[in-house]
């Protein structure tokens, strides 16, 4: 029987990077994004809006009776401190960062309880355990994401559903290369510059890939993983240990 998993904005980025590794793996892909991307099977959605994800949810259960994996990986960055956040910006970021996992999960819980059996995963950041700088509502919805992970975890473990997140630090992913051309469109330096300054702040010296957090997503969302549940996944070249 194949497996079949849904990611939520997989068209570029990490989710992306999820997709082509579950993809490799046999699963039947689902991929929940408002553009189209290059693999997995495309379905049209707006992460943020409750109707487009039940929409999308429900056309996938019933093509497929069952889904093993959902993957909650669709979000949006915003440098921003507390005083510099308009409640838009706040809502959309919200609406999109957890509202969209919380609509994702909601809706793939009857099925997986009905077959007491399944694994979520939530992208969520080493900044739902650190604080950075004029990161105020980002660093708020991905602390947001790791408590989903833990509660959902404790609900469900009765079901056999197991709940992690898996918390990545810096990434080079197009959402990296944009926060970074924002700040040099702001304060004029240089993009080369703030790469390697990111880069020497790892302990490890280099800047994360998006495959390597697709491996990680992978062992942790498999069977090989069947007793860790309620987890923080770091994966942030040692950053969040200093």
């Amino acid at each position: 029987m194949k497996k079949v998993a849904i990611v939520t904005g997989g068209s570029k980025g990490i989710g992306l990077a999820i997709i082509k590794k579950f993809t490799e793996e046999s699963y039947h892909v689902y991929n929940l994004d408002i553009e189209a991307g290059s693999v997995g099977e495309f379905i049209a959605c707006d992460i943020s809006n409750s109707e487009h994800v039940n929409a999308a949810m429900s056309a996938i259960i019933k093509k497929e009776q069952y889904i093993d994996t959902l993957i909650c990986n669709a979000g949006i960055h915003l440098n921003s401190n507390i005083e510099n956040t308009s409640e838009q910006d706040f809502d959309r970021l919200f609406a999109i960062n957890v509202k969209g996992a919380y609509f994702a999960i909601q809706a793939v819980l009857p099925v997986m309880k009905s077959r007491k059996q399944g694994s979520i995963v939530l992208i969520a950041s080493d900044q739902s355990v650190v604080a950075h700088h004029n990161s105020f509502a980002y660093n708020l919805s991905k602390h947001a994401l790791a408590s989903i992970a833990k509660t959902t975890a404790l609900d469900y473990a009765g079901y056999n559903i197991r709940a992690n997140a898996v918390c990545p630090g810096t990434i080079e992913t197009p959402l990296y290369h944009t926060a970074i051309d924002n700040y040099c469109a702001r304060t004029g330096a240089n993009k080369d510059n703030i790469h390697k300054e990111e880069s020497a702040l790892q302990p490890l010296g280099r800047i994360g890939q998006p495959e390597e957090v697709a491996e990680l997503t992978y062992f942790i969302a498999s069977d090989k993983a069947s007793f860790i549940t309620g987890s923080l996944q770091m994966i942030d070249g040692g950053y969040t240990a200093k």
